[in-house]
């Protein structure tokens, strides 16, 4: 060998050597060694460089934990709510090179050499398996971090983690998961970064192969998701236990309700929360402080009240309150600015006026003011969490005694007053940087995780206070999150501009927090910083009425977001949507209450209910709003028409009444005025009377606008709307159904079953009609029902009308919901 040759050989042995480091300082669990064994739902194995424990959850969920110390850590309590589980039949046998586990839906094949899993269904489908490089398997661990490596399967795309405004499939991409606003831009631009901004993110992904995985930890993550290797994906955290759940489908819906019976399902809100949330800086925000006042929010109350605008719940944002001595804009003194010059008067004044909730904006730093010196005193008593040099300014919402001083001290003195739920800001804050301070509160090791658990207790401790001093159903208003969220209704978006290009990717958050497990979620309608553009503000305005809450809050002075401060076409919009929302709220709340037993959201991106269509994978401004109505907002400007994917089905045209076929895309007109929705074939969606606020009257006759179609029902969900006796079964189920044939329709309604006493109603239909003629006749519970000369002849009694020139059949019942009722509807 020459001298020249040795170099050259020595130079590559460097290089290889070089590229090896990162491989060597990653250690895997090793391969299997013994200690095999059943020990209840636990199945334990003992590796050359850790512990392995799996443990059947049911048996289509399982857990996968790994320790290199082999000591495993206590379940934690913030994030599962349910660790104890029924025993789960398995079946365990042992092998030359692997074991096999199997309940009666999954099939387990765990490897000796090197360790890994693959998981398939009873029938044998490969539906996930860890990678393997060389002897090593798919966990890992690298200095702290832990790391989870999977193979990508050709046909799989991944939908969730969290409330993300980036892309709906994550197939391809790498993702970083901390709760909070986002970095790396100049702050004019930070706050309003859709890649970076994290305002409740969710380790949780679902799999178009029809299972999911819950990683189940605290700490920040990345996760790269075939962007590095088109032949893998991979999770991985910056510290703590290697914890992740696996979930067998294979629906997304059943995905869904099986991570929620994880991290728990989301209460009822109360129903008038379906109602119009109005948001204000009481006259004067950022700058402008001086002009706020209590007459002002009340002249606001009347305003909609005066306009016949509905709604029900209003909330007093920032300037509510005095900037305290130390902590500035960004801490919370509960002092009310002198401008408030009678608080309980204002609370008053509009609790008489019909509204149902007033809240308070709050930051979960205490701060000392001008006659309370809070912050001192919590200081001393050790209830703020320490920081570095300083006793700090966060209240330490790990302590529940530390909660309780703070709700006796401090959030006690408004709900007195009057205020009846918080709107929890800035709970990202916490060992982040916080939007109105430099500040990043404490820091250190055990932040990592508790920086993202943080929003989640901070507004628990919100919800569960004020629901034991108001006796009702709990509310939370808070802008982040994580995994269990849901449990503490509901979000918001974050203050996005009023600009067209933050629109869309509203949508898209609200689609992917669905996707993750939180459906009651909202954004500011029209946006939150400058004056929107009217077009912009109309379109806005028609999404936000079909969001699962309904949240209006603008910052920008003089003019905020108020209605009629954007023409005339803005407020008869408004109005029109409004109104519709609140004709709506038995379907929304009938669907609330799938989403409280199921974890299935109120708004549904399409790959929900149709993940095997690829088609719909990348379909981020389109949706499901409840399980009958696909709604499509406009979010271009000056958008003469739009083009809407129909899913595979039977459609019609929610105004028209024209029919499509599913599986094809078709374009529609969209006027200003209009927002395109289709109801599926054989929706049967229940709405109320028209009213100012919920509640404004009884509801006598409930309409049902039926879209006759095959075969299809709908369960109408009632309870009294605001005690918590429905999680004791206090509440009482309607079966609808309606069937269309060659011969004619029948619509069969049930009377209620269930506990709860429904208040007496009867039925209006209105069938969209699409035949030919009009009906021979129409009978009720056998009985001929006598046509009537129009439509509003039946506000008097039961009878029918067919209208030739809109197709809709409307029938008034004679009977009420004390008894089963069926209208056969003959050609």
């Amino acid at each position: 060998m020459t001298i020249y040759t040795f170099r050259i050989v020595v130079a590559l042995l460097v290089v290889f050597q070089v590229l090896s480091l990162p491989v060597a300082a990653q250690t895997s669990v090793g391969n299997y060694q013994s200690g095999f064994r059943k020990q209840g739902n636990e199945i334990l194995f003992t590796n050359a460089n850790a512990d392995v424990k799996l443990e059947f959850i049911t048996p289509d969920i399982f857990r996968v934990r790994a320790s290199w110390n082999r000591q495993f850590q206590p379940n934690e309590p913030y994030m599962v709510v349910q660790y104890d589980w029924p025993a789960v039949a398995v079946q365990t046998a042992e092998l030359t090179d692997h074991f096999l586990l199997k309940t009666d839906k999954l099939h387990l094949k765990v490897h000796k050499a090197p360790f890994k899993v693959e998981v398939f269904t009873a029938d044998g489908k490969l539906l996930s398996a860890d990678a393997t490089s060389g002897n090593c398997g798919g966990l890992a661990k690298n200095g702290e971090a832990v790391e989870v490596t999977k193979q990508l399967l050709p046909d799989e795309h991944f939908f969730g983690f969290g409330e993300r405004m980036d892309f709906l499939d994550q197939r391809n991409k790498k993702l970083k998961m901390n709760v909070g606003r986002g970095q790396g831009l100049p702050h004019h631009v930070g706050a309003y970064n859709v890649l970076e901004a994290n305002y409740s993110p969710v380790p949780f992904f679902m799999s178009t192969r029809g299972y999911g995985t819950f990683f189940h930890t605290a700490y920040p993550t990345e996760w790269d998701m075939g962007m590095s290797n088109s032949d893998s994906y991979s999770f991985k955290a910056e510290g703590g236990e290697l914890d992740y759940y696996f979930m067998y489908g294979p629906t997304f819906g059943s995905l869904l309700g099986s991570y929620t019976s994880l991290t728990g399902k989301s209460p009822l809100l109360p129903a008038f929360a379906l109602g119009l949330h109005v948001g204000t800086y009481s006259g004067g925000t950022w700058g402008h402080e001086a002009e706020t006042s209590d007459k002002y929010v009340v002249e606001l109350g009347r305003k909609f009240r005066t306009y016949g605008i509905p709604a029900d719940i209003l909330h007093l944002d920032s300037t509510w309150r005095i900037f305290g001595k130390q902590g500035g804009k960004g801490a919370t003194s509960f002092e009310w600015r002198p401008t408030f010059q009678n608080p309980k008067g204002m609370f008053d004044s509009l609790y008489a006026m019909n509204f149902k909730m007033i809240r308070l904006h709050l930051r979960p730093r205490f701060d000392n003011g001008n006659q309370l010196n809070l912050l001192a005193m919590a200081q001393e008593k050790g209830f703020v969490y320490p920081e570095q040099n300083s006793p700090g300014e966060f209240v330490n919402f790990f302590d529940q005694n530390a909660v309780n001083w703070w709700w006796e001290n401090g959030v006690k003195r408004i709900a007195d007053e009057g205020a009846m739920f918080l709107k929890t800001d800035e709970g990202s804050a916490f060992g982040g940087l916080a939007n109105e301070s430099e500040k990043v509160g404490p820091t250190g090791e055990d932040i990592k995780w508790k920086h993202n658990i943080f929003p989640v207790i901070y507004t628990k401790a919100s919800f569960e206070k004020f629901q034991e001093h108001n006796g009702i159903r709990g509310m939370a208003h808070t802008r982040e999150g994580y995994a269990g969220i849901q449990r503490y209704p509901f979000i918001w978006a974050g203050d996005w501009p009023s600009e067209w290009q933050y629109f869309a990717p509203v949508i898209k958050a609200g689609l992917n927090i669905g996707l993750s497990g939180v459906s009651n979620w909202s954004h500011n309608m029209g946006g939150f910083e400058h004056v929107a553009d009217p077009e912009l503000y109309i379109r806005w305005v028609q999404f936000g009425m079909f969001s699962p809450i309904a949240h209006l809050l603008g910052m920008e002075h003089p003019t905020y977001k108020e209605p009629w401060n954007y023409g005339e076409d803005a407020l008869r919009n408004f109005k029109k949507y409004d109104l519709l929302r609140y004709r709506l709220i038995p379907y929304m709340y009938s669907n609330a209450y799938i989403n409280h037993t199921t974890g299935v959201p109120l708004m549904r991106a399409l790959v929900l209910e149709h993940q095997d269509d690829p088609n719909v994978y990348d379909v981020a401004d389109q949706y499901l709003f409840g399980n009958n109505l696909l709604v499509n907002p406009v979010t271009t400007k000056g958008a003469k028409t739009r083009t809407v994917y129909l899913p595979e089905g039977t459609w019609f045209d929610y105004w028209t009444g024209k029919q499509y076929s599913g599986r094809q895309y078709v374009h529609v007109l969209t006027p200003l005025d209009t927002i395109p929705i289709f109801a599926k074939g054989g929706a049967i969606i229940p709405m109320q009377p028209e009213m100012k606020y919920y509640g404004e009257k009884p509801v006598n006759t409930i309409t049902l606008d039926v879209f006759p179609f095959g075969s299809s029902r709908f369960e109408l969900y009632e309870d009294d709307g605001k005690s918590l006796n429905y999680k004791q079964g206090d509440y009482a189920l309607t079966e609808i159904s309606s069937i269309l044939s060659d011969a004619g329709l029948e619509l069969a309604i049930q009377k209620p079953k269930g506990k709860y006493k429904v208040p007496a109603h009867n039925y209006l239909t209105k069938v969209h009609w699409n035949k030919a003629k009009a009906p021979a006749s129409i009978t009720e519970n056998g009985k001929k029902v006598s046509a009537v000369a129009n439509a509003v002849a039946l506000e008097n009694g039961a009878g029918w009308y067919y209208d030739s020139q809109s197709n809709l059949l409307w029938i008034k019942t004679k009977r009420s919901n004390k008894d089963d009722i069926k209208l056969t509807v003959k050609l």
